[in-house]
Order: structure tokens, then C-alpha cells, then sequence
């Protein structure tokens, strides 16, 4: 009886691993001036855009847009601060993701079902 529970155990550890990795892979990506990014990470970073105000002393001392700076930046955007158009990319990056990424109209978007 013990062997069964553990049998049955590890098919739903199974079952849940192959779950989380297939989720994984259904993710809707956008593409845009060489950058691959996730839409929900543009969402994310339409969220720190909203909410985080940066002190103004450090506004002054960097090109970069002042949302490199967030320490939750998603790991996947944090390139785009390397770019001199990092804000011109960042801005088109939350147009293309609150226009119509998710319906997959925009040949920038890949992954869309």
C-alpha cells in the first residue's frame, strides 16, 4: 500500500513539473528593434512606470530611463538599458503590449494562440 501512495505521489510531481515547463513555453513574446522580451514583463514594467518615482537628484545623472534603476526590473528588459534609445524602445514596447499583443495582431508578437 505504501509503494502505491509513493507511485501515486511521484505521477503528480510528475504531472505538476511537466505542467509548469509547458507553461513556460506558451508564453507570448515581443520582438522589437533586436530586444526578445516577455509580455508580461512589459506589463511588469508598465507597473513600475506607474508606481515608482525616482529621487530627482538621481533623474539628472544617467541617460539610461530612470526605470533601469528599479531593482525589480525584470531580468529580461534590463538590456534595453544598454541601448541609447533605451526609453524610445521601452515606450514602444508598453504601445505594442496595451494595444493588441494579446489578440496577436502585431507581427511583433510571437507565441499568440
Amino acid at each position: 500500500m505504501a509503494s502505491r501512495a509513493v507511485s501515486v505521489y511521484l505521477l503528480c510531481a510528475v504531472a505538476l513539473v511537466f505542467l509548469m515547463l509547458l507553461q513556460g513555453t506558451q508564453s507570448v513574446y515581443i520582438q522589437y528593434q533586436g530586444f526578445q522580451v516577455q509580455l508580461r514583463s512589459v506589463k511588469q514594467l508598465n507597473d513600475l512606470v506607474s508606481q515608482w518615482v525616482p529621487s530627482p537628484g538621481l533623474q539628472d545623472q544617467s541617460p539610461q530611463p530612470s526605470v533601469c534603476r528599479h531593482p525589480a526590473l525584470p531580468l529580461d528588459l534590463r538590456p534595453i538599458c544598454t541601448s541609447e534609445d533605451a526609453a524610445s524602445i521601452f515606450q514602444a514596447l508598453r504601445t505594442i503590449a496595451n494595444d493588441d499583443c494579446e489578440l496577436c495582431v502585431n507581427v511583433a508578437c510571437t507565441g499568440c494562440s
